[in-house]
Order: structure tokens, then C-alpha cells, then sequence
């Protein structure tokens, strides 16, 4: 194996030529620790002994000579690994980055000690010693340092006030003095050279501003002046020194990432990369593989977009490297995994490339050298035979780069101008007819409604909103005359513009998403409720914009994880889980309903998956409940939620309230009082309408005594009720009950009593004479005075077939453990024929007529009827085998 070499240093960088051969010890130095990164240890190591304490009193030359040696040693033995292949980007990056904070430390303490023996140490008002926040914006926040960076910092302070030594001055004065200080000491060109560059530009009001200022004076620019750009800018910004950095993160998080969805950022973002564009035009800078087309910077604005947009939202993207924030957004499927791929690729190229570009002279460049003998030591250094070679290679990762960018950063058509329809929002002339030309229905009513909203846009919509809904209203009226239901999808999206005029973010999306539009236009044609769900929370607009998780099979095990994930993060806001539970429902509830209008569900796996759905939010509510009640003796509740109805037979739709009862088995004491808390607590989660809605609604009177009985119910008082006291009801409705979630312990033993229940020796003609006055009750209770068919409670209809079924399983059960399986009822119909307790001919067709009758009336509520009624021909033939079912029962 060949000696360690800086030989390919030397023929990479003539900037390493010429320290090496002025300083000939650093050349054995490098080479000794060649095989090991320079870690930041070792960076500390080096400054303490450099810098004896107390030495040379307040002269600050040794300090600049300390820093500036350290720098060269750095520089040296980095780029050195890097050249020789042995340092991946991270330990380039991480190593100048460790170099900048702990020079900028080193600095900041030596001055900030010089300062207050003149003028005394500013105090916190707890009396501890206030502290400069020197926040590292760009690469240095980002930890993603360039070799030969410039450093872009700004000076804070928490408050301000006045010192109280020798020559006392105000807070500002002293900090400000201490920038001066600490800039020149890293900035400053002695005859060792600088350490970094310092640019102080991207403060408040930039060079105008002052060099360093308070919180408050922070807080209130970035509420009041703070530009796009900045929110972009701070994106990266990390306070690398000081003590109430929580503070500043408090005042800086809210400006950059927005409480609600901002798709303005897109626009932002574009108006900023022209302006970086027209100036590489105009300085001819195409060669700048920084700043010219698909280069480090479009892979950036690419990844930060979706921070500015959705960090408010989605906590895991309020990083700063670029890097991560790209497997972020594939992990949370914002991009798609080869584009990240594709991405990342090109970043490492060509932040590869940038270094070596850098090396050559120790020059803050990213431009392509011109000359051949810097293209030849290039081509080298980067592993390329030739600089063409070279090149081509860079052109590949840059022309991808440019097409991801403009497929992130396509401009929406705003301007709706020779769009056809625009004349017919803009111009109520003849309108009526030009929308039934265009095949709506109820032409007058739409038109109506148009002229409602453009009064609205023209009187009360800000300016930019008027633009933005001017540009809109063409695609919506071509998109809605597109669906089943004009009238309705344009009067539904009219509703929708109207209620998010005041939050253009939203406008914003639908002009960004094309896409998105079209989708809400066919949900809002399907579904009035699908419609009133998005205009009362419109966030839920983000989830029609990817096609690829809109139609996913849901994962209710990952999905579990993020919830929970989610709701930790809100730990110990109570209001804000809640929230957060809701809005989880409200973009399942969605997916699920985009996908059941697109025909991509059977009725069956939709319940499935509203059942699967209420299950988890369920034993997420509950878990979450009993770590806030006061009080507890346990740190896992010996406590079961059972689901009756439709939650137990999964037969839930999108808003079938929730059958609950509550069991325990604990005998502490008092653990009926404890878990009457929880209940109550269970309820109050579950029920309590906040800023984005209900959960659910429950009913809990079919717990034992109905609404007069105990809230809870001991395992012991439920097995006792249900032999001794239930009605046959109460038995009828326990063949539909299940476990749902809490402990697994308790949920065996109610299945245990289920069975023995539902196995007791019962009397047929008492047991039909039960069944028929409770069917009898419910009919008088449901009366149809229409020419309808009831879906549900006509004779021939949902109900029959559910009594039928529990009566066969209440008299069979004890002879026929088959039955005991809460499979449902098309499987339990099918199980009766197979066991002779049915003729197949009553119950086959009887089974398709329930799951033909379910669909039906699922499709109806979903158009928005109150009621599921239906012309009598439209399901005669299914009406007619649930009689036959019924006759054959109960004949």
C-alpha cells in the first residue's frame, strides 16, 4: 500500500501549493493525521492551546493569528481527504461549519470579556450575563458550509436595557460594538489571511439596518416589513451562540412556517428565481453552477418550497439541510422517490464540483473556468479524463435538474383572458342561455349564484382576490358543466370560492393544481356533503393535489404511527390533539370518499376501512384521554370500548355516529368513579366541536339500563345484565357488538359473554313473538307517507334482513358456533343456507338483495338526501327476496 500522499492536493489546488510550501511543517502535520477527519474536538483542542487564558490581556492579535492557523490546518487536511476520495460531502460540509461556529465562539467570549471590563456585562432580568445571538443564515445555518464561503450572519439580542461598569451604555451599543469586533476578527485580511468572509446583508433592512438589534425589534420587522425572500432566507437561520434561543425560534418559527397552507410561496419563489435568473443573464453568469439554470440553487428553492408551504404543518420538514429536507419529502410522498433521487444526485455532483472549483485558488466561486490548464486540474480533480468529459456529465445532472424545477414551478394559466368562458363570467349579458347551451339544467338558478359571487369579488374581495377568482371562474364553469350535476358541482364551488376569498392560499392551490380543481368539481358534483366537509375546512384541498396518495389503499398501521407521531409532537396542548385527531379523520374521510366516487371501492371494503378508521381514532382517544385524567392508579387503564350497530358490524358510513359501551375489570376501590372520568373524558374528546369539527357522535344508550344506567359497567354487571335483565333487543343488538380497542384482557372476556349470551337455550315462539313487536316498534317509529321505498325501514328493506338474520342467530347459535362469528350479514345469510337453516334459494338472493339494498342506499345519502328513499321499481326485485326472507323466518 502506497504511502499517504499530498500530491493530489498539490495538483488540485495551487491555493494549497502556496500555504504548503510557506509553511513547510503543515505539509508532515496534514499528512500525519491524513487518515482521520479534522472533528471538532480536535478544533477545540487546538484553540485551548492556543489560547492561554489571560494571555496577552486585551491585545487581539494572538486571538486573529489563533483563528486563522486553525483555518489553514482545516482547510488543508479537508480538502485533502476530499480530493483523495476519503471525505464524503457531509465531513466537507460539517468541517468548515464546525470551523465557522467555534471560531465565531472563540471570538464572541474574547471580546464580549474585553467589552464588559470597560462598560460591565449586560444582565438578563434574572441577573444572568445577557449574551450576543449570532444566527449563521444560508450554509452555515444549514451546517452545509462551502470550503471557501462567505458567512452569512445576523446580530441579536434578547432585550435591551443598560450595562452598569465603569463606562456604561445601552444594550444596543454594546452588542453593536461587539459585532463590529467579532466581524473584523473573522473577516479581517491580516498576513495569515481571513477566516471567513462575513456578510451581513440579509439583516433587517439590510445595510441600512442597524448591525445588531433586540427580539422586540426582530418581532416587530418581521410582522410588519418582512418580505418573501426573508421567510425563504430564515428558513436556514440557527442561533449558533447565545442562551434564550427558544425565545427567538418563537419569533421566527410563525414567520416562516404559516399556520395554514401556503401555496403563495409558489409565486414568491418564482418572482425570486427571475430576479436570480435575469441578473445570471445579465452578468453572463450560465457558467454559474450555482445560480444559473439547474444548478444548486434550483434544487434548493425546489426542496424549500414545500417547507414554506407545509411546514406549519408537517413538523418533520422544519429542517435545514437540503439534503434531508429532500428524503423528507419523499418519505412524506410530497415528491416523488426517483425525482428526490434524481435531485440528490445532482446536489452531491455538484456541490462535488463547487469545492474544486474553490480549491483551485481559495476563491468564493462557482463559476466554470475558461482557461485550459484550470479546466485540465478541474477534470482531474473531479475524476473525469478530460473537461469535456467533464462537462457532459454536468450537463446531464443539470438538464435534469431544470426539468424537475420547472415541473415543481410550472406557472398556472392566470391569465384566463382567451380562455372561451371568460367572457361569460365576466358578462352577465344572455347568461342564462349560454349556461344551458353549455348543458346546465337549472340555467337561471346558476346564473344567480354567478352574479352573487362577481358582486362579491367586485365589492368586497381585495384586489389580488378578484384576480385570482377572475382567473379561476373560467376552468369551474367548463369543469362543472363537465359533471353529472352542473348546477349543483358550480353552485357547490361558488360556496366554496366565496368561503376562501379572505385566505387566497387556497385560491392560490387550485390555480397552482389544475388538477385539483378537477377533482373537486367531480367530488362536489357526487357529494353535497363531500362539499359542505371541504368548504368548512378547506385545508383538505391539499389532499386532491397528488393523485398518488389520494388513491392509495390506506396502511392503517402507518397511518397509526404518523397519528401517533402527530399527537406527541401537540404533547400536553389538549386543544390541539383534539385538532389534530380531527383533521386525521377529515383527510382519511376524504381519500376514502374521493375513491368511492371514482368507483375504486366496494361498498364492503369502504366500510371495512371507515370501521378501521373509527377503530383507530378511537384507541388513540382513548390513550390520550387517560394520560391527561387526573389521578390514575394505572398506567394502562384495565378498561374496553365495545362497538355496537355499525361500528360493530362495520358497516359504518362516512357520518354514522358511534354505538359505544363501556366495560372494566379492576377491583381498585373506586375504579367505577375512576373510569366514569374517563368516560366522560372518552365523550367529551370525541363529541366536543372545535376549530375543525367533531369527531364523532356517539350514542351510548345501548349500554345496560339504556340512558338511566352507569356510564360504565363493571365486566361482572354486564355478564349479570345481560343473563338476568337485558330484553331480547339488547341480545339482538350484542350479535353485531366487538371488541374495538382497549384492554385486550377485557375485550376477551366481553367476547366470552357474547358467546355465552348468544348460546342460552331460547324458546322459538317467545323469541319471534320478541323479534316482531321490537320490528314492529321500529316501523311505527320510521312512518313513510311517501310513494317511496324506505331503503331502510319499508318492508322488503335493510332492517328486515338485519332481524331476520339476528333471529336465526339467537335460536341457532347454541347448536351452531358458526353463527357465533360476527362475520356480517351477507356471510351469516350464506352460513344459514350452508347449515340447512335457510333454503338456498331464500338465502342467496336474499344476501345479494342486502348488499344491492346497502349500495343503494349508500349511493343516495351520498347525493344528500335526508332520506334513503327510492322509486318502489327501482329495487322491486331486491325488495321481493327480503320478503321471501322474511316469510320464511317468521311464517
Amino acid at each position: 500500500m502506497s504511502a499517504p500522499s499530498l500530491a493530489p492536493l498539490r495538483s488540485a489546488s495551487r491555493f494549497a501549493c502556496r500555504l504548503l510550501d510557506s509553511q513547510p511543517a503543515l505539509e508532515k502535520e496534514t499528512l500525519a493525521a491524513l487518515g482521520q477527519p479534522f472533528t471538532r474536538e480536535e478544533m477545540e483542542d487546538f484553540l485551548s492551546a492556543q489560547l492561554l487564558s489571560g494571555e496577552n490581556g486585551q491585545d487581539d492579535s494572538p486571538l486573529k493569528r489563533t483563528l486563522r492557523l486553525l483555518r489553514h490546518r482545516v482547510w488543508l487536511r479537508t480538502a485533502a481527504r476530499d480530493i483523495a476520495g476519503l471525505a464524503p460531502l457531509e465531513e466537507v460540509t460539517g468541517a468548515f461549519s464546525d470551523l465557522a461556529e467555534l471560531c465565531l465562539r472563540t471570538a464572541q467570549d474574547f471580546y464580549t470579556h474585553e467589552l464588559a471590563a470597560k462598560h460591565g456585562q449586560p444582565l438578563n432580568a434574572d441577573g444572568s450575563p445577557m449574551q450576543l445571538v449570532v444566527v449563521g443564515m444560508g450554509k452555515l445555518g444549514g451546517r452545509e458550509l462551502n470550503v471557501s464561503s462567505d458567512i452569512d450572519l445576523i446580530y441579536l439580542y434578547p432585550d435591551e436595557g443598560e450595562t452598569a461598569g465603569p463606562s456604561p451604555v445601552s444594550h444596543h451599543e454594546f452588542f453593536v460594538r461587539l459585532g463590529r469586533k467579532l466581524s473584523a476578527a473573522i473577516s479581517e485580511n491580516t498576513a495569515d489571511g481571513y477566516v471567513f468572509r462575513v456578510d451581513l446583508r440579509l439583516r433587517p433592512w439590510g445595510d441600512s439596518g442597524p448591525l445588531a438589534m433586540s427580539y422586540a425589534m426582530l418581532e416587530d420587522y418581521l410582522s410588519l416589513h418582512g418580505r418573501p425572500w426573508e421567510r425563504y432566507a430564515w428558513i436556514k437561520g440557527r442561533a449558533l451562540t447565545g442562551t434564550r434561543n427558544g425565545e427567538l425560534d418563537a419569533i421566527v418559527r410563525p414567520f416562516v412556517f404559516r399556520k395554514y397552507l401556503d401555496f403563495g410561496a409558489y409565486q414568491s419563489i418564482r418572482e425570486l428565481h427571475a430576479q436570480i435568473r435575469a441578473e445570471v443573464a445579465r452578468k453572463d453568469r450560465q457558467d454559474n453552477i450555482k445560480l444559473g439554470p439547474g444548478g444548486i440553487r434550483e434544487i434548493e428553492f425546489a426542496a424549500q418550497v414545500f417547507q414554506l408551504i407545509r411546514g406549519g404543518h408537517v413538523p418533520a420538514l422544519r429542517m435545514r439541510p437540503t439534503q434531508e429536507v429532500l428524503k423528507t419529502l419523499a418519505a412524506e410522498r410530497l415528491l416523488p422517490e426517483d425525482t428526490v433521487g434524481i435531485l440528490l444526485a445532482a446536489y452531491r455532483f455538484l456541490r462535488k464540483l463547487e469545492h474544486r472549483l474553490q480549491y483551485l485558488d481559495d476563491a468564493q466561486t462557482q463559476t466554470l473556468p475558461s482557461d485550459p490548464q484550470s479546466q485540465a486540474l478541474i477534470a482531474q480533480a473531479m475524476g473525469f479524463g478530460d473537461w469535456n468529459t467533464l462537462l457532459a456529465e454536468l450537463d446531464r445532472h443539470r438538464s435534469k435538474v431544470e426539468q424537475h424545477f420547472d415541473q415543481v414551478f410550472a406557472a398556472p394559466q392566470t391569465d384566463q383572458s382567451t380562455h372561451p368562458l371568460q367572457a361569460l363570467w365576466l358578462d352577465p349579458a344572455d347568461q342564462a342561455e349560454r349556461l344551458a347551451e353549455l348543458g346546465y339544467r337549472h340555467a337561471g338558478d346558476s346564473a344567480q349564484r354567478l352574479a352573487h359571487l362577481r358582486e362579491l369579488s367586485r365589492h368586497k374581495f381585495t384586489e389580488s382576490a378578484r384576480i385570482r377568482v377572475d382567473s379561476l371562474m373560467s376552468p369551474i364553469l367548463e369543469l362543472a358543466a363537465q359533471q353529472a350535476h352542473p348546477d349543483e358541482a358550480l353552485g357547490r364551488l361558488a360556496d366554496l370560492i366565496e368561503a376562501v376569498a379572505r385566505r387566497q392560499t387556497y385560491l392560490a392551490l387550485l390555480a397552482e393544481y389544475p388538477a385539483a380543481l378537477n377533482q373537486l368539481a367531480r367530488l362536489f358534483s357526487a357529494s353535497p356533503w363531500a362539499a359542505q366537509l371541504v368548504t368548512r375546512q378547506p385545508q383538505l384541498l391539499d389532499e386532491l393535489i397528488d393523485p398518488r396518495q389520494l388513491f392509495a389503499a390506506p396502511d392503517w398501521g402507518v397511518l397509526a404511527q404518523r397519528l401517533t407521531q402527530a399527537l406527541d409532537e401537540e404533547a400536553g396542548d389538549m386543544e390541539a390533539q383534539m385538532d389534530r385527531l380531527r383533521r386525521f379523520k377529515q383527510v382519511q374521510t376524504l381519500r376514502l370518499l374521493a375513491q368511492d366516487v371514482a368507483g375504486r371501492l366496494k361498498l364492503e371494503t369502504l366500510s371495512d376501512h371507515l370501521a378501521a378508521l373509527a377503530d383507530l381514532l378511537l384507541a388513540e382517544t382513548l390513550r390520550r384521554a387517560w394520560s391527561t385524567l387526573p389521578r390514575r392508579h394505572l398506567e394502562t387503564p384495565r378498561f374496553a370500548i365495545v362497538g355496537y350497530g355499525k361500528l360493530g358490524g362495520k358497516e359504518l358510513g362516512y357520518a354514522s355516529d358511534l354505538d359505544l359501551v363501556f366495560l372494566y375489570d379492576d377491583d381498585t376501590p373506586d375504579a367505577g368513579t375512576i373510569y366514569a372520568r374517563l368516560a366522560q373524558k372518552l365523550s367529551t374528546w370525541l363529541t366536543t366541536t372545535t376549530g375543525a369539527g367533531l369527531l364523532y357522535d356517539t350514542d351510548l344508550r345501548l349500554r345496560p339500563d339504556g340512558a338511566s344506567g352507569l356510564l360504565v359497567s363493571s365486566i361482572e354487571s354486564f355478564e349479570d345484565y345481560q343473563r338476568s335483565h337485558a330484553w331480547t333487543w339488547e341480545h339482538q343488538a350484542i350479535t353485531r357488538a366487538r371488541f374495538v380497542c382497549g384492554d385486550a384482557s377485557v375485550g376477551e372476556k366481553f367476547e366470552a359473554i357474547r358467546h355465552t349470551i348468544l348460546t342460552l337455550p331460547r324458546e322459538a315462539a317467545r323469541l319471534k313473538e320478541d323479534v316482531l313487536a321490537m320490528r314492529q316498534k321500529m316501523r311505527d317509529g320510521h312512518p313513510n307517507d311517501t310513494e317511496l321505498f324506505d331503503i331502510k325501514h319499508d318492508a322488503g328493506g335493510i332492517v328486515d334482513v338485519e332481524f331476520a338474520v339476528q333471529y336465526l342467530v339467537l335460536l341457532n347459535a347454541k347448536d351452531q358456533p358458526d353463527l357465533l362469528d360476527n362475520v356480517g350479514n351477507i356471510a351469516l345469510l350464506k352460513r344459514c343456507g350452508e347449515l340447512g337453516l335457510l333454503p338456498a334459494d331464500i338465502a342467496e338472493p336474499a344476501a345479494d338483495a342486502y348488499r344491492e339494498l346497502r349500495r343503494a342506499q349508500h349511493a343516495v345519502k351520498l347525493a344528500g338526501a335526508e332520506h334513503a328513499r327510492l322509486e318502489k321499481t327501482a329495487l322491486a326485485g331486491e325488495q321481493a327476496a327480503v320478503m321471501r326472507l322474511w316469510q320464511t323466518v317468521f311464517a
